[in-house]
C-alpha cells in the first residue's frame, strides 16, 4: 500500500552537476539551489566533499556552501565519504547534515568509489560512531550502493543485498546503535521491478522500526517504474534529481537519477503527497536544463 506522504531528497545540485565534463559556474550552482528551495522540497542535498583532482565539479564546495543564505523551511546537506569531509561539512553551520554511513553491496565498485574494502569499512565504524558522537550526532541512516547490481559484479541478487544489510544492522547492534533509514541505491540503473519488490518487501518484513529509501538511477530506462513499486511497497523516503541530471563519476555510462518532476507527477497521480509544487519544480528543470551541456 503506498503511503499517504512521502519525503523527497533533492540531490541533482550535487549528483547532477558532478558529472559533467564542463564546470557549471558557482553563481549558477546558487541559482538552481535557490530555485529548487521554493518549490517545497524540504531537503536539498547542494555540493560534496571530496577531492578536487577525482571530481573537479565539486572543487567549489566550500565557496557555494558559504553564499548560501539559511532557510527554515529548506534543510542544506552535503555528501561526505570520510572523516575529513564530514567534519569540513560540519564547520558550515547553514548545512544540517546527518549522520550517515556509506558502503556498497559491490565491494568492487566500494573500492573504486571509496578506496575501502568491506572489512575497512566495518573496521572504521566504531571510529564513525565515536565521530559521530562528538558532534552530537546519533546514528541516522545507511546508505547501500550498488543494491540492485553493478557494472564489475553483475546483476542483482536480492539475497546478496539483504544479506549484507543484515549483517551490517547485526555489527551496528553490538555498539548499541540502531540506523532510523537504510537507504537502497541503484547506482548504475541496473535494477528491476522485481528487484525493489523483493529486497524492499523483505527489509520492511524483518525491521519494520527501520524506514527503507530508494535512490534510483534511470540508466536502464525502469527508474519511473521502480519508483512506482517502491511506492506500492511502502517506501516513503526517495532521492531524486531535477530534470534527471546526474550519474556516477567513477561508473561509465551511469544515466541520471529519476527526475524530481517525474517522482512528484507520480506521487500525486496516485494521491500521495509531497509537499512540493510541481508548477514550481517544471520551472526549476528548465533552469537545469539551462545551465548543463
Amino acid at each position: 500500500m503506498s503511503p499517504k506522504k512521502v519525503l523527497i531528497r533533492e540531490v541533482g545540485p550535487r549528483e547532477g552537476f558532478q558529472i559533467y565534463p564542463s564546470i557549471v559556474s558557482m553563481a549558477d550552482k546558487r541559482s538552481l539551489i535557490e530555485s529548487l528551495a521554493l518549490t517545497g522540497v524540504s531537503e536539498i542535498e547542494v555540493t560534496s566533499f571530496v577531492r578536487a583532482d577525482l571530481v573537479p565539479q565539486m572543487a567549489d564546495a566550500e565557496e557555494l556552501v558559504t553564499s548560501l543564505q539559511p532557510r527554515s523551511d529548506v534543510k542544506f546537506k552535503a555528501l561526505y565519504l570520510n572523516t575529513y569531509g564530514f567534519k569540513k561539512a560540519e564547520s558550515f553551520p547553514v548545512l544540517q547534515n546527518e549522520a550517515w554511513l556509506i558502503t556498497s553491496i559491490s565491494e568492487t565498485f566500494f573500492k573504486k568509489n571509496n578506496n575501502r574494502t568491506h572489512k575497512e569499512f566495518e573496521d572504521g565504524i566504531e571510529g564513525w560512531l565515536k565521530l559521530f558522537a562528538e558532534y552530537n550526532k546519533p546514528l541516522h541512516g545507511i546508505m547501500f550502493s550498488t543494491a540492485f547490481g553493478c557494472h564489475y559484479e553483475g546483476e542483482c541478487v536480492p539475497e546478496k543485498t539483504l544479506s549484507y544489510c543484515e549483517n551490517l544492522l547485526r555489527l551496528l547492534k553490538t555498539h548499541g546503535v540502531t540506523p532510523k533509514e537504510c537507504m537502497f541505491a541503484d547506482t548504475v540503473g541496473m535494477g528491476l521491478p522485481e528487484h525493489v519488490q523483493r529486497i524492499i518487501k523483505d527489509f520492511m518484513i524483518q525491521y519494520p522500526s527501520i524506514a527503507p529509501g530508494l535512490h534510483l538511477h534511470d540508466t536502464g530506462g525502469r527508474a519511473r517504474e521502480n519508483a512506482e513499486v517502491g511506492l506500492e511497497c511502502g517506501v516513503a523516503i526517495f532521492e531524486s534529481s531535477i530534470a534527471g541530471m546526474g550519474g556516477c563519476p567513477f561508473t561509465e555510462g551511469a544515466a541520471g537519477n529519476v527526475a524530481t518532476e517525474d517522482l512528484v507527477a507520480l506521487c500525486h497521480d496516485r494521491g500521495v503527497e509531497t509537499g512540493v509544487s510541481l508548477e514550481k519544480l517544471t520551472q526549476s528543470a528548465e533552469l537545469a536544463r539551462q545551465l548543463t551541456p
